[in-house]
C-alpha cells in the first residue's frame, strides 16, 4: 500500500511544482491534473506531509473558494496569506484569493 500511496504523493507533487509564481490552483484542480478528481482530499494530505517545501510550493494550492489554509499547515496564522502576497497574489475584503484573477490556467 506504501508505494501505491507514495505513487500518487509523487503524482500531485508534480503538479504542484508546475503552480506558476504568482498563481493559485485549487485542492480539486490538483487532483484532477494529477489523475483522479476525486484525490482532493489526498491531495491535502500529500501537501501537509510535503517532504520539500523548498521545491514543492503547497502554499499555492487553496481552497475551490480561494480560502487558505489553516494556520497548522504553514508554521502560523496567515503564514500562507503572507507567501502569496509576497509573490502579488491580491485577496477579496473577505479575505479569499481572487480566484478569477489568480487561478493557475493551464
Amino acid at each position: 500500500m506504501k508505494e501505491k500511496t507514495d505513487g500518487v504523493f509523487e503524482k500531485i507533487y508534480e503538479v504542484v511544482k508546475q503552480i506558476p509564481y504568482g498563481r493559485v490552483a485549487t485542492y480539486g484542480q490538483v487532483a484532477l491534473l494529477a489523475g483522479n478528481p476525486r484525490w482532493s482530499r489526498v491531495v491535502g494530505y500529500a501537501l501537509h506531509v510535503n517532504p520539500d517545501p523548498s521545491s514543492i510550493k503547497c502554499h499555492r494550492v487553496v481552497n475551490r473558494f480561494g480560502e487558505t489554509s489553516k494556520a497548522f499547515a504553514f508554521g502560523g496564522e496567515d503564514v500562507q496569506r503572507q507567501l502569496l502576497e509576497s509573490e502579488g497574489v491580491e485577496f477579496l475584503p473577505d479575505g479569499r484569493v481572487d480566484l478569477e484573477k489568480y487561478i493557475w490556467r493551464i
